[in-house]
């Protein structure tokens, strides 16, 4: 189960290049592909219903209703932020931004634990060393030339700050689903809305992007289960925090495999992140 995470975040890796790829390159609408996207999502998962499905009768009180319902603004403006940004902006200009995420989870994690008894960690052996390796993260994405405050960049804070809330208030009812069973009615949800909401235009595409959208879809589910694992197994802090070793092994792979030179503060990062999580696995 401890190794679930860091596939998980691997798997985000691609997301991010393949959205670039797509929104940029093949010159898609925005509101076109969060509806595209989220259908694949929802046909990969179908096949998969059958052994996974199971919503306990408490998912459908009044109160995780409405919880369910905020949970579904929150991904919608999360998802519009983030594309938004990646439509007009590099990658690696928002990399900053969008690399916070994991840093407002635990923040989020912690303050939530004072009103959520039991669903979130407060233990400092946890919090600390979570936080330490996000403040990390985001210092080895950091580059003078790189960082430019423009509305692209507040636009990539802002979604990965809706991501983190959306995961946070997730964990209030996740008990009531199956992650397989959640993330489903979740997509299915937020795809039905962006068809009522955005009325996206349909475009004609080609094979090659059907199947780049269609692989997006796919590792959002492969993420989004392993998250969701996690936060029942391994705690939300610490789920996030084994999370933030897959830029670890990006920075590796890319060395090995593609003979690029690290600078230092990529491998400072990379060594307060794995000193983070051994601390906490091992003590």
């Amino acid at each position: 189960m401890i190794y679930l995470p860091i596939i998980g975040a691997l798997a985000l890796a691609s997301i991010t290049i393949l959205e670039r790829t797509v929104l940029r390159k093949r010159k898609i609408s925005t509101r076109f592909f969060l509806s595209a996207a989220f259908l694949s999502s929802v046909i990969v998962m179908l096949p998969l219903l059958y052994f996974f499905w199971d919503v306990s009768p408490g998912a459908f009180q009044l109160k995780n209703i409405l919880i369910f319902l905020i949970i579904i603004t929150l991904s919608i403006f999360a998802n519009l932020s983030v594309f938004y940004a990646f439509k007009w902006e590099k990658v690696s200009k928002l990399e900053p931004a969008l690399i916070m995420e994991p840093l407002f989870v635990v923040l989020l994690a912690f303050v939530f634990s004072f009103f959520f008894a039991g669903l979130y960690e407060r233990d400092p052996q946890i919090i600390i060393p979570a936080i330490i390796a996000g403040v990390a993260l985001i210092y080895s994405n950091i580059k003078k030339h790189h960082l430019s405050i423009n509305k692209y960049f507040l636009a990539a804070i802002l979604g990965s700050f809706l991501y983190a809330s959306e995961l946070i208030v997730t964990r209030l009812i996740l008990d009531y689903y199956t992650p397989i069973s959640f993330y489903f009615i979740r997509c299915s949800a937020i795809f039905l809305l962006s068809l009522l909401i955005f009325k996206p235009h349909m475009t004609k595409l080609s094979s090659r992007v059907k199947w780049e959208i269609f692989i997006i879809g796919a590792l959002w589910v492969v993420f989004r289960v392993i998250v969701y694992y996690g936060y029942l197994a391994l705690g939300v802090v610490f789920t996030t925090l084994l999370i933030m070793l897959g830029p670890v092994f990006v920075y590796l792979f890319a060395r090995i495999f593609l003979k690029e030179k690290l600078e230092m503060r990529n491998i400072i990062a990379a060594i307060v992140i794995v000193a983070c999580v051994l601390y906490v696995v091992l003590f």
